[in-house]
């Protein structure tokens, strides 16, 4: 019943590629763009938007770091994390112009767009949020918070973030921050914090990656993904 496409994208020299996950009659639905993981497009993203697709929508899994690094060892991805944190607004501009891409594919209905993301992926779709880019909401799964240091602007999108509490990337005084920061930018939001729970949370194979505080939990990861199908609903109608 789906499809999946690689889609070529040149940014800033870099070639990124990132896939389209769709039904094969290719009739245009609500597209979700998924921002991977610190390891970038994996088989754990292309599994997310396979369940969307099911469920009625357009998935694109975003490249970020670069075709060249598909299934780079772990130190070379977290090189590449380091290396885009480093320069928000670089980034920004890479996730806007993904989001141009999906903008213009056959299967998506181009006003009708979503932003998800775990992980460094969570972070990114807070970022696109705060560019005050029009896309109708995005959802961060055990994201990064801290906020990109460039101007504010407000947010239009609708944004929901999946917390677990105890990760120990994300303290206490980041989600009270984020909090603020999205009620200064006029945003309607929502933070779901799951006790008990840390990083990583909807990663079955968290623990591969051997750092502290990055554990799979099944129930937070089913309470999350029900959450979002909720937050599609009212979005979509």
């Amino acid at each position: 019943m789906t499809r999946e496409t690689p889609v070529a994208l040149q940014f800033d020299g870099e070639a990124l590629e990132g896939v389209l996950v769709a039904r094969r009659d290719n009739a245009r639905r609500p597209g979700i763009i998924i921002f991977p993981t610190v390891m970038g497009v994996s088989e754990l993203e292309l599994g997310f938007a396979r369940q969307l697709v099911h469920l009625g929508y357009t998935g694109f899994v975003a490249d970020l770091f670069g075709k060249p690094f598909h299934g780079a060892p772990r130190d070379t991805c977290f090189g590449e994390l380091k290396r885009l944190r480093s320069d928000r607004a670089s980034l920004r501009q890479r996730l806007l112009a993904v989001l141009e891409q999906v903008r213009e594919l056959d299967a998506v209905e181009a006003d009708r767009i979503v932003a998800i993301g775990y992980c460094f992926g969570g972070q990114c779709a807070l970022d696109l949020a705060r560019s005050g880019v029009d896309i109708m909401g995005v959802a961060s799964f055990h994201g990064l918070f801290d906020p990109p240091g460039l101007e504010p602007q407000p947010i239009k999108a609708k944004v929901v973030a999946f917390h677990g509490w105890d990760d120990p990337m994300v303290p206490f005084e980041a989600v009270v921050a984020l909090g603020q920061e999205l009620t200064e930018a006029g945003a309607d939001w929502q933070i779901h914090a799951y006790g008990n729970v840390a990083h990583g949370f909807t990663n079955p194979d968290a623990a591969s990656l051997e750092i502290d505080g990055v554990r799979y939990n099944a129930l937070a990861a089913e309470r999350s993904w029900t959450s979002l199908i909720n937050f599609l609903e009212e979005l979509f109608g």
